[in-house]
């Protein structure tokens, strides 16, 4: 596979000396020095880079770069002046086995990847931080700072409660849940509710009944499970009992008289 060369007008090629055979023969000579033992393959095209330099492209059979060519960028100062070698490179062809694009690493990791020892920094312009001098439009942070002078160097911008909270509110202690669609009642009236501090308080609490798969986590005022602190179980019989209830331990029999004729 080869890549094919981007059509320049013949007019872009002000200098035949770039393009004829000799200009391709020095081209290939230095694509070949810088191969080494690798073979360069055929001339698949010239790129106009401006009146007085062109790339020539040739196919690279370097192993494992199927699709890529040498590119050769060479130049003429003008007549009387022989034609020189700018740079040769390793380039991939519209059909190239490359790389994908490089992402940061603040794009790339993701819910869970933390492991025991690893260190994850904030970004510098992380949208869901604020510096804490510029205020958190929290007052339970606004109190906090206050106490200590200034608190602590950033903390959550109204953009960053406002994704922790559509996280939480989705999220599997949240009022959508399986969990919370079946519960009996919601966490909102648990006795093991424990509300947080702040503007995130209206809506969430941490779990403290550790019999709950939601124990030490953050729950919804509206999630519920079976572990309700004011959950009743009816202990009484499965089979319903009538209210008139016939003892028939003990039976008094009666002798029927004998019909007389009529």
């Amino acid at each position: 596979m080869t890549a094919t060369p981007t059509q320049q007008p013949e007019t872009a090629f002000a200098d035949p000396v770039l393009t004829g055979a000799e200009a391709v023969s020095t081209a290939r000579a230095a694509a070949q020095e810088e191969a080494g033992a690798e073979p360069v393959g055929g001339h698949v095209g010239v790129l106009a880079e401006d009146k007085s330099s062109v790339t020539h492209l040739f196919e690279a059979e370097h192993a494992g770069y199927r699709g890529w060519n040498w590119a050769v960028t060479i130049a003429h100062a003008g007549p009387g002046t022989p034609v020189s070698v700018s740079e040769v490179v390793l380039m991939p062809g519209d059909d190239a086995l490359v790389a994908p694009d490089w992402v940061p690493w603040h794009e790339r990791v993701r819910a869970g990847d933390l492991g025991v020892g690893d260190l994850l920094p904030a970004r510098e312009d992380d949208p869901r931080l604020a510096p804490g001098y510029v205020g958190s439009a929290d007052p339970a942070v606004e109190e906090v700072a206050l106490e200590v002078g200034l608190g602590r160097v950033r903390v959550l911008s109204r953009e960053g409660v406002l994704d922790a909270a559509a996280r939480w509110h989705g999220g599997d202690f949240g009022p959508r849940s399986e969990m919370a669609r079946s519960a009996p009642a919601k966490c909102g009236t648990c006795g093991f509710y424990a509300r947080v501090a702040g503007s995130l308080g209206a809506a969430f609490g941490v779990c403290a009944n550790e019999l709950t798969p939601a124990d030490g986590h953050v729950v919804h005022v509206e999630y519920g499970c079976g572990a309700h602190s004011e959950v009743a179980v009816d202990n009484g019989p499965a089979v319903p009992v009538a209210d008139l209830v016939y003892d028939d331990a003990v039976l008094d029999v009666e002798a029927n008289e004998p019909e007389t004729g009529r």
